[in-house]
């Protein structure tokens, strides 16, 4: 007793929508079980009970019914008067879900079981019986899964797209373009950059996230239903499954195989990975920022409606958002590893371990909305510095330039002026002065050409500016260069701009 009250209080017996209570002979009947002729252990019920996780679903759930019911109706299975009840039946179903007045009763163990105990009530168990035809919980709950995944790709495309988007509005300011600031590697001072460069750099990264999101869904674009438990469909003809798939806005047609289309979770597997990938590159920027917003850095403040504060410390401004990003991060690496170990151990066909496929990927999703909300809602509050961003330039960082003024001007192969500007720091350092305090006469005991400079010449080197805005290859941290970045980045909005899920396809699960 102590055990079922253990998992009642964790959900196995709770969900959003109303529970009705009934009695152990008012359980509705299984969609299994006619070959057994013992009841089922409670302990067993509440373990193998995924209505508390399965149910958002139920949209999905419904939408492959509806058009099941259609595909039925076609064969003959049938007939018109049936089909009309069973529609509205399920139309029925679906307005209770989306009021939330749908009521759970014990005994319905999944969503598929739940939805079609329910019709019954609606439309009768002689008409409601008829659904599940040719048609296994297997192909069921694989076509329910990407039927809800396809409009959360629609979703999260907006979102990520969004949050590139608002990246390109702030990269293409004036204030990042001319905002110079120390470019890091390994987190020390390498060379100036400008904010806007900086910004892009993980823009960048976000694109690549949105294009692999485009990508694993066209891969995953492909309806399992009509694949029944394994075997396939004994009522359907040739061409039955792609009219199934087509109703369903499937673009790729009906997958291929039966035995694979039960217990193919690429799809899921990929959504994770990519969430994964994508959680990586929130961490970075995030990582990035929080390193900045210090005291020590300044080089930016955050908004408050993004920040939290210390229950201890009242003087504390904690940038919270960011350091969460960071953390879920990790969170949904775990998502990927638990899917893929999940999927290592199952035999063919399908296997009862998949039920547990479906947190990871609704988690990955949930986690996914919220984070780049708050990641576009940080990104357009954060306050630039630039006067902390130059303040913190420092002429030894333009020891690259100095081995580039002997290439460029006097011809000198850069492996000879790189040890040359080495040398050029270390002469600085012991003389207590910077790069730029070093005489021409200095420099000159280093490599004779320095003789053939004049001062202005060498004074110029010591300019962040100019240094800047020597970089004027594609991709380089010149202002010229930082403008065709957020062309071609607006560009790139605008080119993949109808790629991804169609609404029409969308509307199946997300329009009441």
């Amino acid at each position: 007793m102590l055990l079922l009250r253990s998992l009642r209080a964790r959900g196995g017996m709770a969900g959003t929508a109303r529970r009705a209570a009934t009695t152990k002979a008012g359980k509705p009947q299984k969609l299994w079980g006619g070959a057994f002729g013992e009841a089922t252990d409670e302990t067993m019920e509440l373990f193998n009970n995924s209505l508390p996780f399965d149910k958002k679903l139920w949209a999905a759930d419904l939408a492959g019914s509806k058009a099941y019911a259609a595909a039925l109706e076609r064969v003959g299975l049938l007939d018109a008067a049936q089909a009309k009840a069973m529609a509205s039946g399920i139309g029925e179903v679906r307005a209770e879900w989306a009021a939330g007045t749908f009521e759970e009763v014990e005994g319905d163990e999944d969503i598929h079981t739940a939805n079609e105990r329910r019709l019954g009530d609606h439309v009768g168990t002689d008409v409601a019986g008829r659904l599940h035809t040719g048609r296994s919980r297997n192909d069921q709950v694989a076509t329910d899964l990407r039927l809800w995944l396809r409009a959360e790709v629609a979703d999260l495309r907006g979102l990520l797209r969004g949050l590139v988007r608002d990246a390109h509005g702030v990269a293409g300011g004036d204030a990042a373009i001319d905002a110079l600031m120390p470019g890091y590697t390994h987190l020390q001072r390498a060379q100036p950059v400008r904010y806007s460069h900086w910004l892009l750099s993980h823009t960048w990264a976000w694109t690549r996230d949105a294009e692999r999101l485009d990508a694993l869904w066209k891969r995953s674009d492909r309806c399992p239903l009509g694949s029944g438990a394994l075997a396939g469909h004994p009522f359907f003809g040739p061409t039955d499954r792609a009219i199934l798939a087509d109703a369903l806005g499937f673009t790729g047609g009906p997958t291929p195989n039966s035995m694979d289309s039960v217990s193919d979770r690429d799809f899921a597997v990929e959504f994770v990975q990519w969430a994964a990938l994508l959680g990586v590159h929130l961490s970075r920027w995030a990582e990035d920022l929080i390193i900045y917003g210090t005291k020590e850095f300044a080089f930016v403040s955050f908004g408050e409606r993004y920040s939290t504060g210390s229950s201890l410390m009242p003087q504390k401004r904690n940038p919270d958002a960011l350091e969460l990003l960071r953390g879920k991060a990790a969170r949904l690496a775990g998502h990927q590893a638990a899917l893929t170990s999940l999927l290592a151990s199952c035999p063919s066909a399908y296997n009862k371990d998949l039920q547990e496929d479906k947190e990871p990927v609704f988690d990955a999703a949930h986690q996914l909305r919220v984070a780049l909300a708050v990641a576009r809602g940080v990104l357009t509050t954060t306050t630039i510095h630039p006067e902390r961003m130059r303040a913190a330039l420092e002429p030894a960082m333009l020891a690259t330039d100095l081995a580039e003024h002997l290439v460029r001007k006097h011809g000198v192969p850069f492996r000879e002026t790189h040890h040359v500007a080495g040398a050029a720091v270390r002469l600085a350092e012991a003389e207590g002065t910077t790069l730029a305090g070093l005489t021409r006469a200095q420099l000159t005991t280093l490599h004779p050409a320095f003789g053939d400079d004049d001062d202005a010449s060498v004074k110029a080197l010591w300019d962040f500016e100019r240094s800047a805005e020597s970089r004027d290859a594609e991709g380089g941290t010149s202002k010229r260069a930082q403008r065709a970045q957020v062309a071609a980045l607006g560009a790139w909005l605008d080119k993949t701009e109808a790629d991804g899920p169609g609404a029409a396809a969308v509307g199946l699960v997300t329009e009441a």
